[in-house]
């Protein structure tokens, strides 16, 4: 077994190069001042909406309940997102974008949808049905997708590929859930007020099916995530009209169960969750091949040395370098490292397939020196760039 702790930190001769100025792009401002205004209004539409449909005491109590499966997906979500973490402030706003805009969004266009396309003269279960089946997994999966979208094609460069559109995904699918948990929680206390009752919603929606939402949407996010990777604006949008069909099809399958619903639950949902998680494990660990094939080059070329790129690049080696970091009291700027340099590896994989041209000698500049600063940090020992 390689012992990381034996060869690092290495030996490298003077001088760090000089701090460069951090860089945002103007396309993330203006989604974050945009997506804020959009989510102040919609929190101005849903509250009142959820307070109306359930009462204080229901709002509150439904608010409670709901921070459970919302913590059960947002773990997942951590787990899937741990190779090469996405910025807090996009899984911000993917969530508030589910959580407010979507839920705003849907409650406007739904009686609109209705009004033009559910069946004339039909019942009231019939027309029930059609809401559940039709309507929920058109509107709201739309609402949900658009969000997404526009994420993905404003802040395309953080988005390596598959694994990201799902963690993207899942963040928006969750936030939707969250909110509507509470109205679903909260208008049954207010009806009812039996203990049971709630108990009962709880179990169906919080315990066993807490992925719901998350795995709708993350079908999108997945097939957008793929188009990331290989093309442009254009097949992003194809993608996102494609992963629609997925996400459509599962919550009407989901929301058609009806009686049927453990049935389906076992033969069904279970099996696909445990396709999905399965999925999931196998892009990871393609994931991490790219980024070690990536550093290998670096290494190459005098960035790295074979040690670096075994402890930066495999999950072993990444345990091993942090438990020496945290006896050496340099956590902190060994998971920064590591970070980096999986940036590096994704930017430059993107510039192999073709994608983010303009622009990659100054961003891979900036990463090289992030990662000799860093370096230096946690070794106590600068040094001077290679040439490439």
């Amino acid at each position: 077994m390689t012992r990381y702790d034996a060869g690092w930190p290495p030996a490298y001769p003077s001088q760090a190069p000089q701090p460069l100025p951090a860089r945002r792009g103007a396309g993330l401002l203006a989604l974050f001042v945009a997506g804020g205004v959009l989510v102040v209004a919609s929190l101005l539409l849903v509250v009142p909406f959820l307070l109306r449909s359930t009462g204080s005491a229901g709002f509150a109590i439904g608010f409670v309940l709901s921070l459970f499966p919302l913590a059960v997906v947002l773990l997942a979500v951590y787990a899937v997102d741990r190779w090469e973490p996405e910025p807090k402030r996009l899984l911000a706003f993917a969530l508030a974008w589910g959580g407010a805009v979507a839920v705003a969004a849907t409650t406007l266009i739904q009686p609109l949808f209705m009004a033009a396309f559910a069946p004339r003269g039909a019942t009231e279960a019939r027309t029930m049905e059609f809401l559940a089946t039709v309507q929920a997994p058109i509107v709201e999966e739309t609402a949900k997708g658009v969000g997404l979208l526009i994420l993905i094609l404003v802040a395309r460069r953080h988005v390596g590929g598959p694994v990201d559109g799902i963690v993207y995904g899942m963040t928006v699918g969750a936030g939707f859930a969250f909110t509507e948990n509470v109205l679903y929680f909260g208008r049954l206390y207010d009806d009812s007020g039996s203990p049971a009752s709630l108990a009962v919603i709880f179990t169906l929606r919080g315990i066993l099916s807490p992925f719901a939402h998350a795995m709708f949407t993350g079908a999108i996010g997945l097939a957008m995530g793929f188009a990331a990777r290989r093309s442009g604006p254009v097949g992003i949008v194809v993608a996102f009209v494609v992963g629609l069909v997925p996400a459509m099809l599962l919550h009407n399958v989901w929301n058609g169960a009806g009686e049927d619903f453990f049935m389906l639950y076992a033969l069904v949902q279970v099996p696909l969750f445990a396709a999905s998680v399965a999925g999931v494990y196998v892009l990871r660990r393609a994931e991490a091949r790219i980024t070690h094939a990536r550093l290998v080059e670096y290494a190459q070329a005098g960035w790295f040395t074979p040690l670096e790129v075994e402890m930066l690049a495999t999950p072993r080696g990444r345990s091993a370098g942090l438990r020496w970091a945290t006896s050496a009291g340099r956590r902190a700027p060994m998971q920064a490292l590591i970070r980096t340099a999986t940036q590096l590896a994704s930017r430059r994989q993107r510039v192999l397939s073709g994608r983010d041209l303009d622009g990659y000698e100054g961003a891979e500049r900036d990463l090289l020196d992030r990662v000799v600063r860093l370096r230096a940090e946690i070794t106590g020992i600068p040094h001077d760039r290679p040439q490439l």
